[in-house]
């Protein structure tokens, strides 16, 4: 999907999650999905470290680097893409990270409510 189609939860066009580590699965900066993207990662999330212990805990190590995958290691306060049903799971355990609406794409709608993303977003 083009950047200029991406939508995010509000309706509005998708805005960059993060660029410092880059982020999105396609690691454009952007929360887009696609065919291959098998675990829509369109949640834009501001980590924390209770969150990212806790997909740890779940088999999902976010914090250790893998420069084998490029991939650098992420610490509180990082911006990233993560998969709409473990922003549920953290939300259902009480351990969910805030959301950056403006950057979560519209797909996450699937999987977890309006409401819900709202509740829990860094903006009013």
């Amino acid at each position: 999907m083009a950047m200029a189609e991406s939508k995010n939860v509000l309706g509005n066009d998708l805005q960059s999650c993060c660029t410092s580590p880059m982020t999105g699965f396609y690691r454009d900066g952007l929360c887009q999905t696609g065919p291959q993207d098998r675990g829509v990662h369109v949640v834009c999330a501001e980590l924390t470290e209770a969150f990212l212990s806790y997909t740890k805990a779940q088999g999902n190590d976010l914090s250790t680097p893998r420069p084998e995958y490029n991939f650098p290691g992420l610490k509180p306060g990082d911006k990233w893409c993560l998969c709409a049903d473990r922003w549920k799971e953290a939300l259902d355990d009480g351990v969910a990270p805030l959301v950056d609406l403006a950057a979560t794409h519209e797909a996450a709608l699937n999987h977890v409510s309006l409401d819900e993303l709202k509740a829990n977003s860094t903006k009013d």
